[in-house]
C-alpha cells in the first residue's frame, strides 16, 4: 500500500484545524492514520505551521508522498531540502 502524508481535518464547523499525518493512501480523510507530524492552523494570521522535522523526514526517507498541500507546507518550512542534503549525504 502507498503511504501519504497528508491534512486530517479538525476543529467544529467554520473553524477548521488540520493535522499534519501519515496515512495509507486508501484511509479515509480524518481516519485512521500511523503517525501524527505536526498541525496547521490557517485562523491565525500568519497562519500557524508545527512540523516534526525528524518524523517528516524520517518518512519521506521511506517512500511516503505529500500531497500537494502538505509539500508546500514542508516546503516553507525547509524540511524538503533538508531531506535533499540528507539524501546526497
Amino acid at each position: 500500500m502507498a503511504v501519504k502524508i497528508r491534512l486530517a481535518r479538525m476543529g467544529r464547523k467554520k473553524k477548521p484545524f488540520y493535522r499534519v499525518v501519515v496515512a495509507e493512501s486508501e484511509a479515509p480523510r480524518d481516519g485512521r492514520f500511523i503517525e501524527k507530524v505536526g498541525t496547521y492552523d490557517p485562523n491565525t494570521e500568519p497562519a500557524t505551521v508545527e512540523l516534526d522535522q525528524e518524523k517528516a523526514i524520517k518518512w519521506l526517507k521511506v517512500g511516503a508522498q505529500p500531497t500537494d498541500t502538505v509539500r508546500g507546507l514542508l516546503n516553507k518550512a525547509g524540511i524538503i531540502e533538508a531531506f535533499k542534503k540528507e539524501a546526497k549525504a
